[in-house]
């Protein structure tokens, strides 16, 4: 089930925890996407992902924040123009192809339907677009924490995320992680933290990371054509090897014997 919207913005935006796992997450998001590539594109992210998109705001063409209605839609970003709606998990209110990158996070964890939601996720993405999934750690820290968002919904392994994504026809191009700092609200840990972010990339991704990222490619199949894929240069004949069938030469001097013209024999006709 999806967390109400009021909840995570308190998290991500009142909450002293919520805004150091925003600024970790978002920095490994930026280190992926440079903000400044993504001018002229079309960003998006789906559950609760506008944390991480501001950075998009003054570079990309178009910005969306999809949020799911089990969940609820806040006005997003604050002070600006609106650019986030309500939407369904399966019917997002975009044409086929036109996304360039997206972000989803509390998004697929949290879904009833997330074959359904992959399904959409690789509708709307554009050939030679990007997605970046971001979900809870199985073996992390964070997903045991009810404190936090990521300790709601289904964590997941490394290669259980991947063997989804590809069976829903995406291409994985890398794996993150980030959270490396403990779920405790206590001062240490709060200072600490870009530290533990620091030293965590020397550790086993599995290990300590409290939340997973991959960042994959929509992979589009060959179209399909007609009759065989390949040409056979030589097919093989029902009848191959088999000679054209010929008379014996008993038959012929049978044929010949008991025909009318008889070697040495005249026949005549009346015609009277």
């Amino acid at each position: 089930m999806h967390l109400d919207v009021q909840d995570l913005r308190n998290f991500y935006y009142r909450s002293m925890l919520g805004r150091a796992a925003q600024k970790a997450i978002r920095d490994k998001v930026i280190t992926t996407w440079p903000a400044a590539k993504a001018k002229g594109q079309t960003v998006a992210g789906f559950g609760f992902a506008v944390p991480l998109l501001r950075p998009y705001l003054s570079s990309a063409r178009r910005v969306m924040g999809l949020m799911p209605a089990p969940q609820g839609v806040m006005p997003w970003p604050a002070g600006m123009q609106n650019v986030s709606v309500l939407v369904e998990d399966t019917m997002w209110p975009l044409d086929t192809g036109v996304v360039d990158k997206l972000v989803v996070m509390h998004g697929l964890e949290t879904s009833e339907t997330p074959s359904f939601l992959l399904d959409e996720a690789y509708r709307v993405l554009g050939p030679g677009g990007r997605a970046l999934f971001i979900t809870p750690n199985r073996a992390g820290l964070w997903a045991r924490s009810d404190a936090t968002p990521f300790g709601y919904g289904r964590p997941y392994s490394m290669s259980q995320l991947e063997a989804q994504l590809e069976e829903h026809g995406f291409r994985v191009e890398r794996h993150l992680s980030a959270l490396y700092q403990p779920p405790s609200s206590k001062r240490f840990w709060l200072k600490t933290g870009s530290f533990w972010e620091r030293a965590g990339l020397q550790l086993p991704l599995v290990l300590a990371g409290g939340v997973l990222m991959v960042e994959v490619s929509k992979q589009i199949p060959a179209p399909k054509r007609p009759g065989l894929a390949q040409a056979v240069k030589r097919p093989l004949k029902v009848l191959e090897g088999l000679g054209v069938p010929e008379p014996s030469a008993s038959r012929v001097q049978d044929a010949s014997r008991s025909g009318p013209f008889r070697s040495g024999r005249i026949i005549r006709f009346d015609l009277r």
